[in-house]
């Protein structure tokens, strides 16, 4: 008996070898057809026995390529055609896009051996990729997925790259970046001031060079430019600080293998499985003592961020160095990675000896992605590179196209339809001209790719944030519904839809960071929220306090300090050297008279003030710089906490402070109980609720505090809820906005 049937495949099943293992296997069972890419996925028509049909859809579903995500299949019994043989057919663009662009993939071990192998003709090619590997979202332009819509539609595929391209037995199979150094991209070595010095691997052996001898390189990856040095030479990292006024922030460090990260770092087993996974993100780990990683690397941290190669360029020069190398974004300050070569050569000659372009454009520019394992799980610090823009799975169905625009820090964008959420790769803050103009361009991009015409856009609440402004105009621009959605709110619901909650349950959302926009107009940050989908009740909140300058206050803790000591003592505060006395006098008559204060009742804020009353950060370098330095100290060996009360709906934050500044102890000790109270209060709140308590917000980035929390619910029977697909802090804002079902 014969059978013909028509299969749609929706999902992230172009640019993954999904037509040739089609073919493949139609040729394994014998059957006739085609296969094709359309704007909804993959398009297949085969017939033949029946016996072997059904063979064919086992083997489909089973043995699919493993970077392929099928999220759903309709198959369709047609009348028999008679096909003479089982092809792959050109792509079709004539339907609604509903495809799923892939990250960009890290080398495969396959195209590892190649660049390895001397009698190889891909030997050190730096642009080496097969089907099951290399760049895709930084090389789309528009769907479908084939050459002639990515960036490599510019370099003309040699005899043998084009035999191999069309070989059903070749893993470069329809690969649409294949290419070789006959007839593909190629790296140049240029001065700062764009003088050129040597191009292929004559390039990168004069890198090495160059590196050994303390110099800063820019070199172009798979998605913008990485500023590189020697982690282990103070020179060019404090030269690098000083041009980049970067301060004390974190510089990422890449190392040859994890061999390498281990005799560095102090990792367990699920934190290598991270380091190791495809996705090659950044991951943040203990750093051992007494190793020769530079000072100027991660300045009073005892953490280190560490990650392995991930494209052929990158291996090849960690293979050929000596050294781990110090490898971060290359940006002005604020702004969004830098991806073309004219943009380096403006931009980074001013920070960089000597420029490592290639002549692949960047169509998208991608950042590192970001991660930590807290209670062994991912937590994402900037979802990037590797994950984006893979979709995330809505736990109900919209009944509208939605455009989120998230918020001003850490921004990403989404679209969401039907069940699923397509966030953007990080673009960061909005502070500048070009970052918010990355923000539009990202946001157009993703409109265009996918032929998507939102029905509603969604916001911040907070009335002065670009992406607040821009969903405003784009409103009234496009005739669309505008839904702003309180900064908390968002949160609560980002939590939700990461974990899967039902539309008809509910949560406490715990939602603490460093300031939001709240219903009253205040700075909320220490939020209690009942949250459903479509509505949030704030039960409790932490007592306001002010912020003295208002966002001069978020940089300096000591002015968070003061107004706490203020609140306390009034103007006869004890004794506090962060400020001269006349400094105090000034502060004390602004704080009385409310002049440039804002009420707050952030968490992030106290992890601030305690900073600056321990005497460990007075003024930042970086946003959550106190956070990170204060995990460090934490104890795991101390138990107890610090009093605390509550007052109606408010907790009162003022017993916490008076007991750790009666605290004899050292450092560590009050930082430690400060954190278990933090966790304690959770704890006793979630108590009185019979619904699972969501943490959420860049609070919840600090791994001894969520780990305490996880701990003393499991005791408890409580059930907590964490991030696990998207950041806790603003990178899930666009989540949670299109989460809201009340649009």
């Amino acid at each position: 008996m014969y059978r013909r049937l028509k299969i749609q495949l929706t999902g992230a099943v172009q640019g993954v070898g999904f037509r040739p293992f089609v073919f493949n296997i139609a040729n394994r069972y014998n059957l006739k057809g085609y296969v094709l890419n359309d704007t909804e996925g993959v398009l297949i028509e085969v017939e033949g026995e029946k016996e072997n049909i059904d063979k064919f859809l086992v083997s489909l579903f089973s043995e699919k390529p493993p970077l392929a995500h099928i999220f759903s299949s309709y198959i369709e019994e047609l009348d028999f055609f008679g096909y003479k043989n089982f092809q792959i057919k050109s792509s079709k663009s004539n339907k609604e896009k509903q495809v799923f662009i892939l990250p960009d993939i890290s080398i495969c071990d396959e195209c590892l051996k190649e660049i390895n192998d001397k009698n190889n003709r891909r030997y050190r090619y730096p642009f080496t990729n097969c089907t099951n590997c290399g760049p895709r979202f930084s090389i789309i332009q528009k769907l479908p997925y084939d050459r002639e819509n990515t960036t490599m539609k510019n370099f003309k595929m040699c005899e043998i790259c084009k035999e191999e391209y069309h070989n059903p037995l070749d893993r470069r199979f329809h690969a649409q970046p294949n290419a070789c150094p006959g007839c593909g991209p190629e790296i140049s070595l240029y001065t700062s001031k764009k003088e050129f010095i040597a191009r292929g691997d004559e390039a990168l052996r004069v890198v090495i060079n160059l590196l050994k001898k303390g110099k800063i390189i820019a070199i172009k990856g798979i998605g913008g430019f990485h500023l590189v040095a020697d982690a282990t030479n103070d020179y060019p990292l404090k030269e690098l600080r000083k041009r980049k006024n970067r301060g004390e922030k974190p510089f990422a460090v890449m190392f040859k293998n994890i061999n390498e990260i281990e005799k560095y770092t102090i990792i367990n087993d699920f934190e290598k499985a991270v380091i190791l996974s495809p996705e090659r993100p950044i991951v943040i780990v203990k750093i051992r003592e007494n190793k020769k990683i530079s000072q100027y690397v991660a300045p009073n941290l005892r953490k280190l961020g560490v990650f392995l190669p991930y494209s052929p360029l990158h291996y090849l020069l960690l293979n050929d160095y000596e050294n781990p190398l110090v490898m971060t974004s290359a940006n002005l300050s604020d702004e969004p990675i830098v991806k073309d070569n004219e943009e380096a050569f403006n931009k980074l000659s001013v920070f960089t000896d000597y420029i490592l372009i290639h002549n692949r454009d960047i169509e998208n520019r991608v950042d590192d992605s970001v991660v930590r394992v807290i209670s062994n799980n991912i937590s994402f610090i900037r979802r990037s590179r590797g994950y984006a823009p893979l979709p995330i799975k809505l736990p109900f169905n919209l009944n509208k196209k939605v455009l989120a625009v998230g918020g001003h820090q850490k921004n990403t964008i989404a679209i969401a339809f039907e069940n699923k959420a397509i966030l953007s790769q990080h673009i960061g803050d909005l502070e500048t001209l070009d970052a918010c103009k990355s923000f539009e361009d990202t946001i157009y991009k993703f409109l265009d790719l996918y032929d998507f015409k939102p029905e509603v856009i969604l916001s911040d609440l907070h009335p002065r944030y670009y992406s607040t402004k821009f969903a405003e105009d784009f409103s009234k621009n496009y005739s669309i519904k505008h839904v702003k959605v309180q900064h908390h709110f968002a949160h609560a619901l980002s939590v939700m839809v990461d974990n899967e909650i039902k539309e008809e349950e509910k949560i406490l959302a715990v939602c603490w960071d460093g300031t939001g926009y709240g219903l009253d107009g205040n700075l909320w940050g220490g939020e209690f929220l009942i949250s459903s989908y479509q509505s949030f009740n704030r039960i409790l909140y932490f007592d306001y306090f002010k912020l003295i300058g208002g966002e001069k206050a978020v940089k300096e803790p000591r002015r968070v300090a003061i107004s706490i000591l203020f609140e306390i003592f009034g103007k006869d505060i004890p004794f506090f050297k962060a400020f001269s006395e006349k400094e105090i006098e000034n502060l004390y008559l602004i704080w009385q008279k409310n002049i440039n204060c804002y009420l707050t009742s952030s968490v992030g804020r106290l992890f601030d003030a305690v900073s600056s009353l321990l005497d460990i950060k007075q003024i930042l370098s970086y946003e959550g710089q106190s956070g990170m330095i204060m995990e460090d100290l934490y104890d795991n060996s101390i138990k107890d906490f610090y009093p605390y009360s509550i007052n109606e709906n408010k907790i009162i934050w003022k017993e916490i402070i008076l007991s750790l500044l009666d605290d004899k102890s050292n450092t560590e000790v009050k930082i430690s109980r400060f954190i278990n109270t933090l966790a304690k209060i959770v704890i006793d709140i979630g108590k009185n609720f019979d619904i699972p308590i969501g943490l959420s917000g860049g609070v919840f980035q600090n791994k001894p505090l969520v780990e305490k929390i996880i701990d003393l619910a499991h005791k408890n029977n409580i059930k907590i809820l964490i991030h696990k697909k998207v950041p806790p802090n603003d990178g899930g804002l666009s989540l949670g906005q299109v989460a809201h079902l009340l649009i």
